[in-house]
């Protein structure tokens, strides 16, 4: 594996996941505003230099399928933001702008992934939900107690998809 981060590809690789990171961390620890900074940095960096062709389209559709899946959580009482601003009514904008940074993975860092459909879902159902734990954590927001058994449900069932949907013959540059 370490021969392979040797490689442009591989560095690459590399470098889409530790830009998702960062942007995870700014958006959790900075709030909206560095949030936002760093996501459109992350986005258009992302988009210029590795994206492939189309991929903007993954990007939006995650941006409205996070205000449409954590705002529905919001709405139905599943988290407390507190005074927080809210975009849309439903997300502060730190939280719903992780959606499209996370599409940033799909085609690339987690590419491997959507051949094997047991591990997705499993890796989807345990780390979405811990995901959320430590962001909530360190930004200080409130999770009703069926929260996390929810977004389990959630990301299982999203990864799942995505096995489906990139699963089959869209192959990407991954580390093997």
């Amino acid at each position: 594996m370490l021969a392979a981060l040797r490689e442009p590809a591989g560095r690459r690789l590399l470098i889409n996941f530790t830009a998702f990171e960062l942007g995870w961390l700014a958006c959790v620890l900075g709030g909206s505003a560095i949030g936002a900074l760093a996501a459109a940095a992350i986005l258009a960096l992302h988009l210029g230099w590795q994206a492939r062709p189309g991929e903007w389209r993954w990007l939006a559709g995650f941006a409205l399928l996070g205000l449409a899946v954590d705002g529905g959580l919001h709405l139905a009482g599943g988290f407390d933001f507190g005074e927080a601003t809210l975009a849309f009514g439903l997300l502060p904008p730190w939280l719903w702008l992780l959606w499209p940074l996370f599409a940033t993975l799909l085609h690339h860092s987690l590419a491997w992934l959507w051949q094997r459909s047991w591990l997705a879902v499993v890796g989807g159902a345990l780390s979405g939900p811990l995901s959320y734990y430590a962001g909530a954590r360190l930004a200080g927001v409130e999770l009703a107690p069926w929260l996390l058994p929810a977004q389990a449900l959630v990301w299982g069932l999203l990864c799942l998809w995505l096995t489906v949907r990139l699963g089959r013959g869209e192959r990407s540059t991954s580390i093997t």
